[in-house]
């Protein structure tokens, strides 16, 4: 991956969804991605992220979370952007809720380039400044302008 648009596309940008709880979330998510890819079906995007989850919190600290799966439906690597209107707990290690996701679904025989976009996913996020201007993006389609002017 050279860029977060080799696997974001608009129709997975979402500024300001509502923020309820995890499970919530991730069937908002589910719906997205189903609805921009219909090849994946909703419970099986739903039930992978749950069982993901369920190891492990994919929350990484300062409002930030990559909730990330192998599906074996997936025929490429795909990302969702999320923002959060309300923040939600999401057990990460510094405590603090999360109010902004980069979802991550592989191909489940995609075991390397799972970790290599995740790294990059991650240290991309890990910029403060990068992270501030999304949340202040205002709509979909600034944050997608936004997440995609960026290299990884």
């Amino acid at each position: 991956m050279q860029d977060i648009s080799d696997i974001l596309s608009p129709a997975r940008t979402v500024y300001g969804a509502p923020g309820v709880s995890k499970k919530r979330l991730f069937e908002t998510v589910a719906k997205i991605i189903s609805d921009d890819q219909p090849a994946l079906d909703y419970d099986d995007i739903f039930n992978h992220l749950i069982a993901r989850e369920k190891l492990g919190s994919t929350g990484l600290g300062g409002g930030i979370a990559i909730p990330h799966c192998r599906a074996g439906s997936c025929p490429t690597p795909l990302g969702t952007l999320v923002t959060l209107a309300d923040p939600i707990d999401f057990d990460a290690p510094d405590d603090q809720p999360v109010d902004l996701l980069f979802v991550l679904l592989v191909p489940e025989e995609a075991h390397q380039e799972h970790l290599d976009i995740l790294a990059q996913i991650a240290r991309l996020f890990s910029q403060r400044d990068f992270c501030q201007s999304l949340r202040d993006a205002g709509d979909d389609q600034a944050l997608f302008r936004l997440a995609t002017s960026q290299s990884a």
